[in-house]
């Protein structure tokens, strides 16, 4: 995929991926000031709960358990990703939101929990959905924005890719 540069582009996005880095930031405050550790709080029963956790590895716990390399992993990786999509939405125009919105969402979703691995070494988790004996490992508002992002992504770009092919 070769970008062009486009006029005006979409780094004015960038503005959206500094809501998802300040709502991520307040709302896991928040779960850090409220919450004791692994200690349930019901928000819906059978559903969904508040639980604190902290994940030191990447989703769904992924190399958690592997002495603290992985924390300079994913810091570096989160660096990487976000500054490849930046530049990718400077070279998106402003008015192609299909592009612009995940990758903003991803950018600010992955500084978010970048910032949870400089000043902790682990991310904030807290948000718990279950039914009956399963869980879905607990996530943050930084997930939910990666993952919406990445959903985006191929969506759009399928359904994109339809369009340009007719």
């Amino acid at each position: 995929m070769v970008l062009k540069r486009t006029a005006p582009n979409a780094l004015p996005w960038l503005g959206l991926s500094l809501l998802i880095i300040l709502l991520d930031y307040l709302s896991k405050q928040w779960a850090l000031d409220t919450l004791t550790m692994h200690s349930p709080v019901p928000v819906i029963e059978g559903f969904w709960q508040w639980t604190l956790t902290f994940n030191y590895g990447a989703a769904f716990s992924f190399l958690s358990e592997h002495g603290g390399w992985q924390r300079w992993l994913f810091s570096g990786l989160a660096i990487v990703l976000s500054a490849l999509m930046t530049y990718m939405l400077s070279r998106t125009g402003r008015g192609d939101w299909k592009q612009a919105l995940p990758l903003a969402l991803i950018i600010g979703g992955a500084i978010g929990n970048l910032i949870d691995r400089i000043r902790y070494g682990y991310v904030v988790d807290f948000v718990d959905w279950y039914w009956r004996d399963y869980h879905w490992p607990a996530f943050n508002v930084a997930d939910s924005a990666i993952v919406a992002g990445a959903i985006g992504l191929a969506v759009f770009g399928f359904v994109g890719g339809e369009q340009e092919k007719k």
